[in-house]
């Protein structure tokens, strides 16, 4: 199990249910403007802000060595690349992320992230390539709707850990997700060590990731990258959504 002493509330007691590996993650984070943000996030969860603006992140990177507790990772179905656009959020005092997409490269992936997990997963067409020193090409194409995302990243720093307190700490030290599904907040506790951050070089060919109506986006803030970091993930839990509004 893993001991996170700066979770800033303590892992769920229960037994976890799924362990993954995230390789290579991006983080491409873009300010928007809250009053633009605030009608695509489900009413009974408080959108997230810092410093008064609301954040769109877009994550590709790859998942590796799914399982289930008590099983091996099942050969074929654990690796594949995946592609999160995301926002913040809080639901009573537990801040989180909600997904806007998630895509994969998984038949099984996105029918168990979608029937279990309820969550919006697409299968899209992915690809990932490892040159020298430590450059990743990574490229999706959605082929329902066109949704693309084309780039190239390498990381250019020494490992750092963010403070809390800071922008990249708010971004970044997330344990829980949220999602919506008939009238019901849903909420899956995760768990991780801090991210291993380093600064990252990025190019950006394509991406249209980020198209939700009437919200501008303009060139990232803030980036960072991660080589490896193992996640636990809870079962899920609901609760009524209630008529609160922002």
């Amino acid at each position: 199990m893993i001991v996170n002493s700066k979770r800033p509330w303590p892992a769920p007691s229960s037994p976890w249910i799924i362990k993954q590996s995230w390789r290579d993650l991006l983080f491409l984070h873009y300010p928007v403007k809250a009053d633009a943000l605030r009608p695509h996030v489900p009413i009974g969860m408080d959108l997230d802000t810092f410093n008064d603006h609301a954040w769109i992140s877009v994550v590709p990177f790859e998942m590796s060595g799914i399982r289930f507790k008590g099983t091996p990772p099942a050969p074929y179905l654990s690796n594949f690349p995946e592609l999160n656009v995301r926002t913040y959020v809080t639901v009573g005092s537990k801040p989180g992320v909600y997904f806007f997409s998630l895509d994969a490269k998984s038949l099984f992936g996105v029918f168990f992230g979608k029937k279990i997990y309820k969550l919006p997963y697409y299968y899209s067409n992915m690809s990932i390539e490892r040159q020298t020193d430590h450059k990743v090409i990574y490229e999706s194409s959605r082929k329902e709707d066109h949704f693309t995302f084309k780039a190239s990243y390498q990381p250019i720093s020494e490992i750092y850990h963010a403070v809390e307190g800071t922008l990249d700490y708010w971004l970044v030290e997330r344990y829980c997700l949220y999602g919506e599904h008939r009238s019901q907040i849903l909420m899956s506790e995760i768990n991780h060590q801090p991210w291993n951050l380093q600064k990252v070089a990025y190019d950006v060919r394509e991406n249209s990731m980020i198209q939700l109506s009437g919200i501008e986006v303009s060139e990232p803030l803030c980036a960072h990258y991660c080589e490896n970091n193992d996640v636990h993930v809870w079962p899920l839990k609901s609760t009524e959504i209630t008529n609160k509004a922002d």
